[in-house]
This record gives C-alpha cells, structure tokens and sequence, in this order.
C-alpha cells in the first residue's frame, strides 16, 4: 500500500524492548499513541454533531441516520504489525462497524481514503499503458444557487457535461470526475462545481489544444447559460505523475466544516444530495477505474494484510462526553 493510502491506518510507535512496548499498553487514549488519535477524533466528534442535527429533524429517514451514525466506529481495533527493524511496532486498523450514512464525518473521512487508495494502486498501470499521454485538471463551475435549488443545478452541471464530452472539440481520451459542493461566502448559498482529470493524447498541444477562452466557450454551450462561467485549468508536466493530483480530485464532496457549520443549512444539503453521484468514471479510464464507482466500500481496507489473527491487539472507544478514543 502507499504512503498516501496507509496514514489513516498505521501508527507506528518506536520501542527500543518489548518490555517498553507493554509499558505502551498503559495508555489512556488513543491520541498519546500516535498523532493520528487527533484526526480520528476529530472526525468522531464532528459525527457527533451531525448526529445530532438529524436526530432534531423531523424525518423519519434522518432519525434513522442519526441512530446509525451513533453506532458509527465506537470502537476501533487495532492489530500490532511489527516492522522490519524490531524497534518498532505499528498498530494497523483491524475492526470497526461504520454507519455509511452519506455525510457522516467519519465515513467521508474513510471514503475518501478508499477511493484514493484505489486510485493511486491503478494509474500507474494507466501510465505504463500509455506513457506519452498528458493529463489536466480542469474545474467546471456554475454561479452560486440557493441551497434548495442545488439538485436542480447538479442536474444541468452533469447534463451539460455529458454534452461536452460529446463534442468534437472535447480532447480527453479518458477522464474522472467528481462533484464537490461548499458554502457559499454569503454563508447561505451553494456552490457546486467539478472537479475532472483528463487524459489527453500526446497531440494535444500540438494541434486540437484549447485555450481558457475556449473552455469557457465550450462549458457555456453546453450549460446553456447566458454568462460566461469561471473555469480553471492546468496541465501536469510531463515529468509529474497524475497521481499528485488524487488527493483533490477523490476528496471528499462537501468540507467537514460545512456539515457542522449551519444545521438547516446541512440538513437542506442532504436533501438535495441524496442519491447523488460523487464520482464517474468515462473513457479509457473506465475499463481501469471502474471500481471507483462502485457502492461496496471496504472502508477497513480488509483486503490488506490481516492474517495471523491472533497477533496482540488494541482497543479504543468512543466517550462521548470527554470526545476521545480512550482505551478498552
């Protein structure tokens, strides 16, 4: 697994003996383990909140998420996985129960983590197979829209998407992409935009390149709108790997400060997202990434190394009240 792909489920603690290794296991918290405690509490605290705004809704469906996402990684187990050098043990993420309610911090968090460790274990085949390519980073907006109008807007963005991928002039021979959602600066608004990594032939600068007028032209067209929307775009050099820019393209769809920030505002936000697409997967790329795509998440990462059951392991539980992993 990647460096990338393991932060979120190694922690690895320097012991010089086994003796002071057992002297570890007097720990109280999960955060004097490793640094890693923090961003785990973090994530759980904020699910607490959230939980907390569905359990004040009115609809029967947010009740049940908020039930869910109170079972939500109570309790972390972790299995000691020694090194190489005896000097150092690392704990390895080996059971957790997750709710998988869309919004919860904590499954966004894991999601995200998934989708990225996919990712980074498939484009360097996609590379391999087509090591001339170039790839961009391109993001398509839209203006702000009210929150109550931000289905109706992910509709005509993907719609109009659709139609730019079936342009003549549309150069990608694969692509990815993702829909993000944050706060409007006015604190009520939505503003939903794309987020697309595509591959495109080596004569693309050459001959068949768009310039930013041209993008803006293009996404207008096919938005059907009167306004010149804003767009960026970049190219990754030709000596970069596509896979620096995983971490922004397979992130998470709304920030963690938005889900916390505004409870009617968040509650309306799940409204509107519910059974939405966060991620497809078109061209070249979807014979490779089509997993991305799929609704089975292993957000344990089971399909790493978890033999040998019977290693030592640790435990931690959520306290509400004190917001930490403390030890079983």
């Amino acid at each position: 697994m990647s460096a990338q792909a393991s932060e979120s489920n190694f922690i690895a603690f320097n012991l010089s003996t086994q003796n002071q290794f057992q002297q570890k296991q007097n720990v109280q918290s999960l955060t004097e383990v490793s640094p890693i405690g923090k961003i785990w509490d973090k994530h759980k605290a904020n699910t607490d909140k959230v939980l907390h705004y569905y359990a004040k809704a009115g609809e029967d469906y947010f009740q049940q998420y908020a039930w869910r996402m109170k079972m939500c990684s109570e309790l972390l187990e972790f299995q000691l996985v020694p090194e190489e050098s005896e000097d150092i043990l690392k704990l390895k993420l080996l059971d957790a129960r997750f709710c998988r309610v869309r919004h919860c911090p904590v499954c966004q968090w894991r999601r995200a983590l998934m989708w990225k460790a996919r990712a980074y274990k498939i484009l360097p085949q996609v590379v391999t197979d087509y090591p001339k390519h170039r790839w961009l980073f391109v993001t398509l907006t839209v203006k702000n829209c009210q929150i109550q109008e931000l289905r109706e807007n992910l509709d005509s963005m993907n719609k109009a998407f659709k139609r730019l991928t079936e342009l003549k002039a549309w150069p990608a021979k694969g692509w990815v992409k993702s829909t993000e959602v944050t706060k409007g600066r006015d604190g009520v608004s939505a503003h939903p935009h794309l987020h697309i990594l595509a591959m495109v032939p080596p004569s693309y600068f050459s001959h068949g390149y768009l310039s930013y007028a041209k993008w803006v032209a293009l996404w207008q067209q096919c938005l059907r709108i009167n306004y010149q929307p804003i767009i960026h775009t970049s190219a990754i050099a030709k000596h970069h790997n596509p896979s620096l820019l995983i971490p922004e393209i397979l992130k998470y769809q709304v920030k963690e400060s938005d889900l916390v920030g505004d409870r009617e505002w968040f509650l309306e936000l799940t409204r509107q997202l519910h059974k939405t697409r966060v991620i497809a997967v078109g061209g070249i790329l979807r014979q490779y990434m089509r997993e991305l795509e799929e609704k089975n998440q292993d957000l344990i990462n089971e399909s790493e190394d978890t033999d040998e059951a019977d290693k030592a392991s640790l435990s931690f539980r959520w306290k509400h009240k004190l917001q930490k992993y403390k030890i079983e």
